[in-house]
């Protein structure tokens, strides 16, 4: 039975929709767009003229195996808290996307693959979007440049006035406090977010940011892919000062507030209804090493417009690969089967990209 089919789950939402379309009209009849709300996708499938048909699907459930039997390929939207989803999907030979950024759960994910067979299974490819994704192939592409890499340091810049999904939201709101590990000189240290700022500079059209400690997955994956010894990921927003106000908010005891249910809903509607600033994005990667003998650093700048847009069209070139290209089985992350040179055709149509490559003494 030939597999054709691609599902997108969480088809409906945010950035699903826009994955659903732009893949719909690649493949028109042959994606559907899956989520627990059968109504939500058939209404959402009717604004798209026939070419993404619905699907009730509810991951949390067990999966039924016989709904891959046409299944090529599966995009994955929402957040998990276990594999076993995942892991049908690859021991099927289903291919398995997906654009979350939970770090702790892509771990269980790559350590899953490791210890699987890769005979018959299809191909996971994780850290998907614009953090992580388009952060781990900037970093990829630092590090081919250079000879050896010391230090990798990556700034996510977010516009407040972006539409920006629930699931973006309530992510961004329960890390503001959270504490994780990172890879410092090749030794875990636990760090916490909103802290530690650096000034960074975004470019002539930016402008200087104060970013602060985020867990965005990146950082914990690349030290692994990329062999680099110190990875360290900061945020910040199009407005300085409203980045300011929220470490501040940290340091100053939020966090004990955001345990209440009610606090937290306030806090997320606050994120969700703020309209200051516009949807401009920005990636910084800057990465410290050796080319040749002589002591270089590589800064690569990525800034454009519409983050969750951005997320969906990597998401999308990287689903039309695996759907029409071979790649090796088993679990891996987009930096490791994927460059930026592959993207930077549309990539460059649809943001500005810059690298500049700096020797000591030269």
């Amino acid at each position: 039975m030939s597999k054709d089919r691609i599902v997108v789950v969480g088809g409906y939402g945010h950035v699903g929709a826009t994955i659903c379309k732009n893949l719909g009209n690649a493949y028109p009849g042959r994606v559907y767009a899956a989520g627990r709300s059968l109504e939500k996708a058939e209404a959402f499938c009717r604004e798209a003229d026939g070419k993404v048909l619905p699907l009730e699907l509810d991951i949390h459930k067990p999966l039924d195996q016989s709904m891959l039997e046409k299944v090529k390929l599966v995009v994955m939207c929402l957040d998990q808290t276990n594999t076993a989803f995942v892991e049908g999907c690859v021991r099927n030979g289903t291919h398995y996307l997906d654009i979350s950024a939970n770090g702790h759960f892509l771990t269980q994910i790559e350590q899953w693959g490791s210890q699987t067979e890769t005979k018959n299974v299809g191909t996971a490819v994780l850290s998907v979007g614009l953090a992580p994704g388009l952060t781990n192939l900037l970093a990829g592409e630092a590090h081919r440049l250079l000879d050896q890499v010391s230090e990798l340091d990556i700034y996510i810049m977010l516009g407040l006035g972006d539409r920006h999904g629930r699931a973006a939201i309530e992510w961004t709101v329960d890390n503001l406090c959270t504490s994780y590990e990172v890879i410092n000189n090749h030794q875990r240290v636990t760090v916490e977010s909103m802290t530690e700022g650096k000034l960074v500079d975004f470019g002539p059209e930016l402008g200087k940011k104060r970013a602060y400690r985020f867990p965005f997955s990146d950082q914990q994956t690349l030290v692994r892919t990329l062999c680099i010894p110190t990875v360290s990921t900061r945020l910040c927003f199009d407005l300085d000062g409203m980045t300011r106000v929220v470490a501040a908010l940290r340091s100053i005891g939020i966090c004990r507030l955001l345990h209440q249910p009610k606090v937290r809903e306030a806090v997320m509607e606050a994120f969700g209804r703020w309209k200051m600033g516009d949807d401009r994005f920005a990636i910084k990667v800057e990465a410290r090493g050796k080319r040749g003998t002589n002591e270089a650093t590589v800064e690569c700048l990525l800034f454009g417009r519409d983050q969750s847009n951005m997320t969906a069209m990597v998401a999308a070139a990287v689903a039309k690969s695996l759907y029409e290209e071979a790649f090796p089985p088993g679990v891996h992350h987009m930096e490791q089967l994927f460059s930026l040179e592959k993207m930077r055709y549309w990539l460059e149509q649809e943001a500005s990209l810059t690298i500049f490559v700096r020797e000591a003494g030269l």
